[in-house]
């Protein structure tokens, strides 16, 4: 799938940080894989606005829209802890 955007279903996942430098951390250590587990029929773009990244899911069907997410949610999930144990 090209672009996200221009898929029949979208998602748009956003995520909130305490401040801008944990969301940088963030968003860059998943920022990687997109391009890299994109397919056929799903798509993803990573942005970050200040303390806040977006993740916007493009897929040709509801199956693989639910992967998405489920993939994309796990990638932020491990960012965020890997972030936070650093941190300490």
């Amino acid at each position: 799938m090209a672009d996200s955007d221009d898929a029949p279903h979208r998602l748009s996942l956003q995520f909130d940080y305490a401040d801008e430098r944990r969301a940088r951390i963030v968003e860059r250590s998943v920022r990687v894989e997109v391009g890299e587990i994109d397919d056929a029929r799903s798509a993803a773009r990573v942005d970050r606005d200040g303390k806040q990244v977006r993740v916007r899911i493009g897929a040709a069907d509801l199956v693989a829209l639910r992967a998405g997410a489920n993939t994309w949610t796990r990638l932020l999930d491990v960012a965020e802890t890997v972030a936070a144990t650093g941190g300490e």
